[in-house]
């Protein structure tokens, strides 16, 4: 499989995903190199009293540890992100990390849309938004917004997921670049790393 839009070029990758995301988001942290070299950020819904063992179980399957940024610490290279429970997580100018606990959007705290509209901002066509498995249509307008300041847009084939409803909210409103299976989503992200080597 080849991808046409591939180069060394992109700073940061988003992932967005809720319902039935968490074993498709498992499978690409535990095959990704483990010097994988972009800061992978991931907003995914989660139970918002719950505070402990998610992060934890993603670490389990990832290639290397997830992240819960505190508010104000810089994107680094290479480390993976995770939105923590009941905040908002915002990139700002400057790659840094904003926490909040503002009003819910589209019913979530943290929203995908929030987290993938404020990476577009900061990074434009150096992001690549990735949106998976979802019950509702939080992310559509943060991939529409990837989209239109020059990012890449992959969501995951529709027919794969536990819950199509995330991914198809976004591809009817936005051209997304690539509809993938996740062992699709594996192959495009290792070849993206051999652009960095």
């Amino acid at each position: 499989m080849k991808f046409a839009k591939l180069n060394n070029t992109y700073k940061a990758i988003v992932v967005g995903g809720s319902a039935g995301s968490f074993q498709g988001i498992t499978r690409i942290l535990s095959s990704l190199p483990s010097d994988f070299p972009l800061p992978v950020i991931m907003c995914l819904h989660r139970l918002k009293h719950v505070r402990e063992g998610f992060t934890e179980a993603l670490s389990i399957k990832s290639v290397k540890p997830v992240i819960e940024p505190h508010d104000k610490e810089s994107v680094k290279k290479g480390n993976f992100y995770l939105a923590p429970a009941n905040y908002h997580l915002s990139v700002e100018l400057g790659n840094t990390f904003a926490l909040s606990t503002e009003e819910m959007v589209n019913n979530s705290r943290p929203s995908i849309d929030i987290t993938l509209e404020s990476s577009a901002y900061v990074f434009k066509d150096k992001l690549i938004g990735i949106l998976l498995s979802g019950a509702n249509k939080d992310g559509a307008i943060g991939m529409q917004k990837i989209k239109d300041r020059g990012g890449l847009t992959i969501i995951q084939e529709p027919a794969e997921c536990m819950i199509d409803t995330m991914p198809a909210a976004a591809k009817a409103i936005t051209e997304i670049d690539y509809t993938l299976k996740i062992d699709e989503i594996i192959v495009f992200l290792n070849q993206l790393y051999k652009y960095y080597r």
